[in-house]
């Protein structure tokens, strides 16, 4: 197998050594600071299942109890499921989840002290949040979109503060 060769000009990326091999970053040497992630997202709904959660008759449950509660705990998982996340204690995971007129607003607060970032357990509570209200109301709407997944904000480590302007 031939060698890859690796330009000098394009910026490494972390997970990735000089030989082109995936990798897992080493944040051992990295200070423990608080370290705060926010994540939105949203899942557009038709009106019959809007209409069925708000007056509690989902046959399944109330999915937005469920998807708060799903979003916490892939929260606390995503190392399991994201290869090269490391394993972090979190100290909070909160997932909000707002009615709108075309369906919800999810948004995944994570909070740790630790080496690295929290983002990745946001935008995946994020996700599995929106998954559970997807599996929930299915058999109602099978044209539901999610979307807009994303960072808003990001607190703590070398890199400082970051919130998304738009």
């Amino acid at each position: 197998m031939a060698k890859r060769r690796v330009s000098r000009s394009r910026p490494r990326l972390s997970h990735v050594d000089p030989r082109g091999r995936v990798t897992m970053v080493d944040v051992g040497a990295k200070a423990e600071t608080d370290r705060v992630a926010v994540a939105a997202g949203e899942i557009r709904v038709n009106q019959a299942a809007l209409s069925a959660v708000r007056r509690g008759a989902v046959k399944k449950g109330d999915p937005l109890q469920a998807a708060r509660l799903a979003g916490i705990m892939a929260a606390k998982r995503t190392a399991d499921m994201i290869p090269l996340c490391h394993t972090l204690a979190l100290s909070h995971v909160g997932v909000e989840i707002e009615p709108a007129a075309w369906g919800y607003r999810l948004t995944a607060t994570v909070r740790t002290r630790g080496r690295t970032g929290v983002e990745m357990e946001a935008l995946t509570a994020v996700t599995v949040a929106a998954l559970t209200i997807y599996d929930m109301l299915k058999a109602l709407d099978r044209g539901m979109t999610i979307s807009r997944i994303r960072v808003i904000e990001k607190r703590g480590g070398r890199s400082g503060h970051f919130r998304r302007r738009s």
